[in-house]
């Protein structure tokens, strides 16, 4: 919902603004976010999530964060449509979960249990959007919360 609120009415530019000079541009961390979320639900559930579009992990890796090239990345709609196509997953597995499997340990420090990695889809949203509100107010965007 937060970050939903945060992209609603920032264009394919805005997306490629950096918060700070030292922090990714809106664009290659939501596509962070898009895979990271992809990494993470496929380590509990290997079968239950959806393709990444072709190239898409590529797009947003380690070596990726510091360009500034649009054209190596994916557009707004892009964007959110691997979004979605995760966040179906991600509530797909959740819904298959029998309460007792969210106390299954995972063996990642950050997110020891199933139910903490699914929790973790969330976390690592809010963890980033903050960032996004630097540039709604450099462009005097409505406050949306």
């Amino acid at each position: 919902m937060i970050g939903m609120a945060y992209l609603g009415d920032l264009n394919d530019a805005e997306l490629m603004e950096r918060p700070h000079p030292k922090c990714n541009h809106i664009n290659w961390q939501v596509g962070h976010l898009v895979c990271s979320e992809h990494q993470m639900m496929s380590g509990i559930s290997a079968d239950a999530m959806p393709a990444l579009p072709e190239g898409f992990a590529a797009k947003y890796s380690k070596e990726t964060a510091g360009s500034d090239d649009p054209s190596q990345f994916a557009t707004k709609d892009e964007l959110l449509g691997a979004y979605r196509a995760q966040r179906a997953g991600t509530l797909a597995v959740l819904a298959a979960s029998k309460p007792d499997e969210l106390d299954e340990p995972t063996g990642v420090s950050y997110a020891p249990t199933r139910g903490a990695m699914l929790r973790m889809q969330a976390d690592h949203w809010l963890m980033h959007c903050g960032q996004w509100v630097i540039v709604r107010r450099n462009h005097g965007k409505p406050v949306v919360i």
